[in-house]
């Protein structure tokens, strides 16, 4: 436990997200996917090529195929035809010929070399080269891809480009992971749905629609149970309804120290609680733990504070639990351009904006209240400025490390 805490029983996130991970074990069913439908599903199985890319030595530009010793014993050589992408020349060439050739054509077979079209002169059938190198312009069979090569492996989120090469490979399906299945609540009496006629004594539930839309960035099946009453029965039966529906429960609320506070009770008896209070700022009263055939994460109520740590510590544990291959995020050094209040003893996500200042050098500024109620900073922000646990104040012109923003937030 880290003494630097400025209160007792704080757990620091390191800690914590190796509590996750060895706790988290990831699905293992598979299913095949269509490639249309594959983009941001988890590949199950490794993707070896059945094919090369290209599939057969073919022009990098648009010229003449020609033999080299041809060219070094005349410069003028004769033409004999094209070879077109798709439509190749099938004639034979003999000693002194040369064969129009477009970008992505077959090599005519004892062609070895291409020379562009800007270094050629063409009188009718005679094509007077100005200058050519051996093997020029050529591109092998296997080049991008060979036969055999592992394309994709187990554990890789597949994103637009490997579309693109796997539809280059002919493959019209690939295995993958099922999609997880998130099950989403709010407590609170105090909550009301979107679209509800406003009362000056409740709230609109902001995190709910929020978290539903961040885990649909995330590519998972959602399962919205909407607010429930802090009532002890209610929220006990939907955590018992969640279980049997979803591989993950989230909830909204309900995990402070409030007299109607049910959650930690609840999952005490029902299941266990690894932690429920982080060295974070903001998203201290964060809770994970386990149902009997899921995992659990209590997210703070404040808005502010529900977004960072579903962003920094539920996202990657979903993505664990997803199968995926994850990295440790990359902090970026960059120079205070304005003070960041703080105190130390808890890890810091303050919402950011950083930029290029004058001298070329990536700066970082705060952009006004960092209240874990005032969500609007988020709109304002492209990064987290990540203060460490031990740091205190940070003046104007000091070394901090940034984190952009992933697309699951921006």
């Amino acid at each position: 436990m880290n003494s630097g805490c400025d209160a007792p029983g704080l757990m620091p996130i390191e800690q914590a997200m190796r509590i996750i991970a060895d706790t988290i074990s990831p699905i293992t069913d598979i299913t095949l996917c269509d490639l249309g439908e594959a983009l941001d599903r988890v590949i199950a199985k490794d993707i070896v090529s059945p094919i090369n890319v290209p599939a057969y030595d073919n022009s990098a530009m648009d010229g003449y195929a020609l033999r080299f010793n041809d060219y070094l014993a005349s410069k003028t050589l004769t033409l004999v035809g094209k070879s077109f992408a798709g439509t190749k020349f099938t004639g034979a060439m003999q000693e002194g010929e040369c064969v129009r050739i477009m970008t992505g054509a077959e090599i005519p077979e004892g062609a070895d070399t291409v020379v562009m079209q800007e270094n050629a002169v063409a009188n009718d059938k005679q094509i007077t080269f100005n200058s050519a190198g051996k093997g020029d312009a050529i591109r092998p069979a296997g080049d991008d891809i060979k036969q055999g090569d592992t394309i994709l492996k187990v554990g890789d989120r597949i994103n637009a480009i490997d579309i693109g090469l796997l539809a280059s490979l002919g493959v019209s399906s690939v295995p993958v992971y099922r999609k997880l299945r998130v099950a989403v609540f709010s407590t609170g009496d105090e909550l009301l749905a979107v679209g509800e006629q406003p009362r000056s004594d409740r709230i609109f539930d902001t995190n709910r629609p929020m978290l539903l839309a961040m885990l649909s960035k995330m590519g998972v099946d959602t399962i919205d149970m909407g607010i429930i009453e802090d009532d002890k029965a209610q929220i006990k039966a939907a955590f018992e309804y969640a279980n049997q529906q979803a591989d993950c429960v989230i909830t909204s609320g309900g995990v402070s120290v409030g007299e109607a506070d049910y959650t930690r009770e609840i999952l005490e008896e029902y299941g266990s609680v690894d932690f429920w209070k982080l060295a974070i700022k903001p998203g201290k009263p964060l809770a994970f733990g386990r149902l009997p055939n899921s995992v659990f994460f209590g997210l703070p109520g404040n808005p502010v504070s529900s977004a960072v740590t579903f962003d920094q510590i539920a996202a990657p544990a979903l993505a664990i639990l997803a199968g995926c291959k994850i990295q440790a995020p990359v902090l970026l050094p960059a120079i205070a351009a304005s003070i960041f209040k703080k105190r130390p003893g808890r890890t810091d996500y303050q919402r950011a904006h950083y930029f290029i200042d004058e001298d070329g050098q990536v700066s970082v500024e705060t952009l006004g209240s960092q209240s874990s109620g005032v969500l609007s900073c988020f709109r304002k922000s492209n990064c987290y400025a990540v203060l460490e646990s031990e740091r205190g104040r940070v003046s104007a012109g000091e070394s901090v490390h940034i984190l952009p923003f992933s697309s699951i937030v921006s």
